[in-house]
């Protein structure tokens, strides 16, 4: 089944630095195994960061999420605030 995964981030200024830094660590590394699509964009009418992946199971989400957290870690300075949501759900369809 299809997982649908969501990081909101308040924006807080329009810069993309850290995103920047950590996607191209991500990519520098294997593919991500089962991702169907990943967005990240402004959405200034809701006031946050998106972050929106769709990706084949939960258990390739849940494993490329542990990979990028060792990453933010490494990049992200401490006390950036952390997203004001975050959540997954099984999606009923999927058309590519």
């Amino acid at each position: 089944m299809a997982i649908a995964f969501i990081q909101e981030f308040t924006i807080q200024d329009r810069s993309t630095a850290n995103y920047d830094a950590i996607s191209e660590r991500v990519r520098r590394g294997p593919p991500a195994e089962g991702l169907i699509i990943h967005t990240a964009g402004f959405d200034d009418d809701a006031g946050v960061f998106r972050v929106f992946d769709v990706w084949q199971t939960r258990e390739q989400a849940e494993a490329f999420e542990a990979r990028v957290m060792e990453i933010v870690a490494e990049i992200v300075p401490p006390g950036t605030p952390a997203p004001v949501r975050a959540a997954s759900y099984e999606l009923h369809d999927v058309v590519k």
